[in-house]
């Protein structure tokens, strides 16, 4: 294996693209740890570690998972990439029910970048909106105790030029991860945007790691509240066991055998080879953990909002109903979720007529199935089978955390390594970056770090 790696570093042009992305990502994380000059940093780690955010804190949390934010710390990269994110999921749904951004994703390379054309404005737009709200709930959150006195005016209240200079500082921060990740795309090696959200959640674990080791003696049995050593063990255990079951999943393919027509020309036949068309099990990614557990913490903000205003037993238990992770009906929501999710998902990005008729236009045919609209229904099928697949694969990733949480009494901020959107990302863009580093090195003749 180091074998592997030192010949990666020996090739000359995969050399200098590791060590760009390298540089690129330790810019993002520079900016990661500079706050906005009208927040002051230990009131903002005061409010949000002691719970005081409430369900928003929630939210913050989650978002941060995904999206390589840092809003519980209100620093210049604040917003982080969740902005684009959700532009490229807007313009993404909007090409399957928008005719005219149908035809612009069918005209190739051109109409792909006239839509990364429309997804930088609309990123822009959702910049200043999100950084403008969040700004507004910072000047508002914790009677006020969150801004530096140093900026605030005379009857205590922060003015119109520090709030414009916040917002826009975080939408010019997260202009500028784009370009990063752009950067990434052209110049270094793997997916620039979904490094960065990789970057993000890795940066997460030494800390993770910390607060477990704090609560650990080093006996069979802990006491006091804290962990023994057979916990660490059972837990590693676990995490090397979900990593490979995430890995098995992702990678996982259902082949449908095809075979081209034979046609003659001259005196020689061309055409009547055998191949595979693979449907990956999990066809969705992780979108619908996003969107479950993105849907199932706004409850909790609702909830947590009405109660400042009234103290209704039925509200109060309505929001222990939908913290995270406290109780069967969270689970239950959270799954059910997750597989609507997977379905919708699915329908989305997979079309099983464009893909039969693709088939047809190139001469190739499923054996048993005539083409057209036989081939299209039974794609379909297939996806519907190996997607009620996928979805309880996710469904169960998901709510790992939950279970370790419950039944170990280990914190969420750890036990979110052993499952969940975070693992899945970084399991997802780490199997991308190693396959682009095999593809020049099997271009050059090298084995590649896979074999």
């Amino acid at each position: 294996m180091w074998e592997k790696i030192r010949v990666v570093f020996t090739i000359p042009e995969l050399r200098q693209k590791i060590l760009l992305t390298l540089l690129f990502l330790a810019i993002y994380r520079i900016g990661w740890q500079i706050p906005l000059p009208i927040v002051d940093q230990k009131a903002m780690t005061d409010f949000f570690g002691g719970g005081g955010a409430g369900g928003l804190g929630q939210l913050i949390e989650q978002v941060a998972v995904f999206s390589a934010s840092q809003l519980s710390q209100a620093t210049i990269f604040g917003l982080g990439i969740m902005p684009y994110i959700s532009a490229s999921i807007i313009f993404q749904l909007l090409g399957s029910v928008y005719p005219p951004l149908e035809r612009l994703q069918k005209e190739g390379e051109s109409g792909r970048k006239k839509i990364n054309e429309y997804t930088r404005y609309a990123t822009v737009v959702l910049c200043l909106g999100q950084s403008w709200f969040y700004v507004r709930w910072v000047a508002g959150a914790g009677g006020g105790d969150l801004i530096r006195e140093s900026v605030l005016s005379a009857d205590g209240s922060l003015g119109f030029g520090w709030q414009l200079t916040a917002v826009l500082t975080m939408t010019a921060g997260t202009v500028f991860l784009m370009w990063l990740g752009e950067q990434i795309d052209e110049y270094g090696i793997g997916n620039g945007i979904s490094l960065l959200i990789m970057a993000g959640i890795l940066a997460r674990m030494p800390s993770a790691g910390y607060q477990l080791l704090t609560q650990t003696e080093l006996e069979l049995t802990g006491s006091k509240g804290k962990f023994g050593v057979e916990t660490l063990l059972i837990l590693a255990v676990l995490f090397v066991a979900v990593i490979v079951g995430v890995v098995f999943i992702t990678q996982g393919q259902r082949r449908i055998p095809t075979q081209s027509a034979k046609h003659v020309r001259g005196r020689r036949v061309f055409g009547g080879t055998r191949q595979y068309l693979p449907l990956r099990v999990n066809q969705a990614g992780v979108m619908p953990i996003i969107f479950a557990s993105s849907l199932l913490l706004f409850p909790t903000v609702l909830f947590g909002l009405l109660l400042r205003y009234t103290d209704s037993p039925f509200l109060n238990t309505l929001n222990e109903t939908f913290q995270r992770g406290t109780g069967f009906v969270y689970n239950v929501l959270y799954v059910v979720m997750i597989y609507f999710f997977c379905y919708f998902w699915t329908a989305i990005t997979f079309n099983p007529k464009d893909m039969s008729d693709n088939l047809k236009n190139y001469g190739t045919f499923i054996p048993g199935y005539r083409p057209g609209k036989r081939t299209a229904d039974y794609l379909e099928r297939v996806m519907v089978r190996i997607t009620y697949v996928g979805a309880g694969f996710l469904a169960l990733v998901a709510i790992i955390p939950t279970i370790i949480g419950g039944a170990m009494g280990i914190p969420y901020t750890v036990a979110s390594f052993y499952g969940g959107t975070g693992l899945l990302i970084a399991v997802s863009v780490a199997f991308d970056l190693v396959q682009k580093i095999d593809s020049h090195l099997v271009m050059r003749n090298y084995r590649g770090l896979l074999e």
